[in-house]
């Protein structure tokens, strides 16, 4: 892979956990932006068990170590609203990665890209042996928001919790 650029566009996830905006650092490491990608266990996902498996034999050879760190999650074994049902897998980057809608129109606004939403990503994969940790991760590239979804947050929409009201122009601030 190192030798030819090799990266994958991903199939339609639910996005959890997105640093997308602005760099976070876990532990004091350095910053990194972020995602958490939930699949439908029922999504294929071949493309990116081969691209990681890719990552895999260039970093540890034909016969790996045991015990390697797969990046590929099962959402059931997290206590985590939304993760039943899903395979998960998590992205980074030191860079920040491009971040545009349907309409390839960038998203400047944090506010709509949240998790919760839906989105495809391009991603790479590397093989990775630090501090004792072995195994393959996801590098995250770029972003497409395909659409709306339910926040995980639970926050609702203003516009959801009210209705359209009459205006009233004897209204009097000074009864307060």
């Amino acid at each position: 892979m190192s030798k030819e650029f090799k990266k994958v566009v991903t199939p339609k996830f639910r996005v959890s956990f997105p640093n997308v905006f602005k760099p976070t650092s876990f532990q004091g490491g350095d910053p990194f932006y972020t995602l958490t990608m939930l699949f439908d266990k029922d999504t294929d996902i071949s493309e990116l068990k081969k691209l990681a498996n890719l990552a895999k034999v260039e970093k540890f050879g034909a016969n790996p170590p045991k015990g390697l760190r797969s990046p590929f999650r099962d959402g059931d074994e997290k206590d985590f609203d939304g993760y039943e049902g899903v395979t998960f897998i998590s992205a980074k980057s030191k860079s920040k990665p491009g971040l545009v809608d349907q309409d390839l129109q960038e998203i400047i606004d944090p506010e709509a890209f949240y998790a919760g939403c839906y989105a495809r990503a391009t991603i790479t994969a590397y093989g990775y042996d630090t501090r004792g940790n072995k195994g393959v991760a996801f590098g995250l590239q770029n972003i497409q928001k395909l659409g709306d979804g339910e926040p995980f947050s639970g926050k609702t929409k203003a516009k959801d919790d009210f209705s359209a009201v009459e205006r009233d122009e004897n209204f009097d601030d000074d009864e307060f």
